[in-house]
């Protein structure tokens, strides 16, 4: 399996177990454990593929460029991680804005 596919995979993952400890943390904002997964696992690739430019773009591309060392794997767990609480945070607020439930 290529490095890619790897680093993809751990972005997704990481995004949902972001999305999930966001929802659970901003109760408010929680779009349901399934809610929280899907959108975690979108903004986890969104967030992790961001962060990866950001870190090839300022010269650690071999940290982010696709490698399997530590950085790299760190790199991806916090990118994705934080895309995805990122992502609950600012669907759940949406959400609240046009008047959609909340959760209590």
């Amino acid at each position: 399996m290529s490095p890619t596919i790897i680093n993809l995979i751990i972005q997704l993952v990481s995004g949902a177990v972001g999305g999930n400890i966001a929802g659970s943390l901003m109760k408010s904002l929680s779009l349901g454990p399934a809610g929280n997964s899907i959108a975690g696992i979108v903004g986890g690739g969104i967030g992790g593929q961001l962060l990866s430019m950001l870190m090839s773009a300022g010269g650690a591309g071999a940290a982010a460029g696709g490698g399997l060392d530590l950085g790299s794997i760190v790199a991806q767990i916090a990118g994705g991680g934080i895309g995805g609480a990122v992502l609950i945070a600012i669907i759940g607020f949406i959400r609240q804005m046009m008047g959609g439930q909340t959760s209590s």
